[in-house]
């Protein structure tokens, strides 16, 4: 009875922790955004509250630059990396052969090397190319960042997917590509709609790509608030609403679409 009482304490304060390390700091954000400059500092004390600071935020063109490059590339790079990753891991998961080792080992060794390394290569290469500062020159990094990773999650799905079904429509004269777009790919949607929320996410929330390969003709949201840093002192204030205003898509898709991943991650 002792024992069972322990462990259900030890139990409550483990999670206690976790709520407070991650509900904390998002707390603390929300609290600071609709504080005004002089209670930046002073969150707990005072009851002087304003909106002001998202009224000014998003008078600001940059940041609705910004809003609006991290929404096109968060899409862009979510439906071309689908597009490559769910024939890899339909590739990965249903053939054998040289080719497929060899895609398997690429991506394998791609993604055992931190992205971080990429970085100054791959601003050498945009320049190179004159695709600094573009969408192209930030669309590609991420899909290959995305191919690396979630090639391996979609693998998995179809290992999750009896092939008796396929089999059978090859047997009535569907060809391979018949039976995977009749057959399998319908059986993986719900694979493939937990992937497409996760890379979304991914994309948005990116800040090193974003910081290194943009400057100002494609600001991203994660990198321009770093333009509330300036000699005088940090706008926390300002820098707080826009980081509540970019957790608000982040948290719909979130909300609109756990079910997906719930599902997706299952099979």
């Amino acid at each position: 009875m002792l024992a069972a009482a322990f462990r259900r304490g030890v139990f409550s304060i483990g999670i206690l922790a976790i709520f407070v390390l991650f509900v904390g700091p998002v707390a603390i954000l929300v609290l600071t955004s609709v504080r005004p400059a002089s209670g930046a500092y002073y969150i707990w004390r005072g009851t002087a509250f304003t909106l002001h600071n998202f009224v000014d935020v998003m008078q600001q063109s940059q940041v609705v630059k910004a809003m609006f490059n991290s929404f096109v590339l968060s899409s862009l790079a979510t439906i071309f990396s689908l597009g490559i990753t769910v024939g890899s891991g339909y590739m990965l998961s249903r053939f054998s052969g040289w080719i497929q080792r060899s895609w398997f080992a690429t991506i394998y060794i791609f993604r055992t090397v931190p992205y971080i390394s990429w970085v100054l290569p791959l601003y050498l290469v945009n320049t190179r190319l004159g695709i600094y500062d573009t969408y192209i020159g930030l669309l590609l990094p991420h899909i290959a960042v995305h191919v690396c990773f979630f090639s391996w999650l979609m693998k998995g799905f179809f290992d999750g997917i009896n092939p008796s079904m396929e089999h059978a429509a090859l047997i009535d004269g569907c060809t391979r590509w018949g039976a995977f777009y009749r057959v399998a790919l319908p059986s993986a949607m719900p694979g493939i709609a937990a992937l497409a929320i996760l890379c979304w996410l991914s994309t948005w929330n990116e800040f090193l790509f974003a910081l290194i390969l943009t400057g100002q003709r494609t600001p991203m949201i994660t990198s321009t608030m770093a333009q509330f840093v300036t000699e005088t002192g940090t706008e926390w204030n300002l820098m707080s609403a826009t980081a509540v205003i970019a957790m608000l898509p982040a948290l719909l898709v979130t909300i609109f679409g756990q079910k997906y991943v719930i599902r997706g991650l299952r099979m």
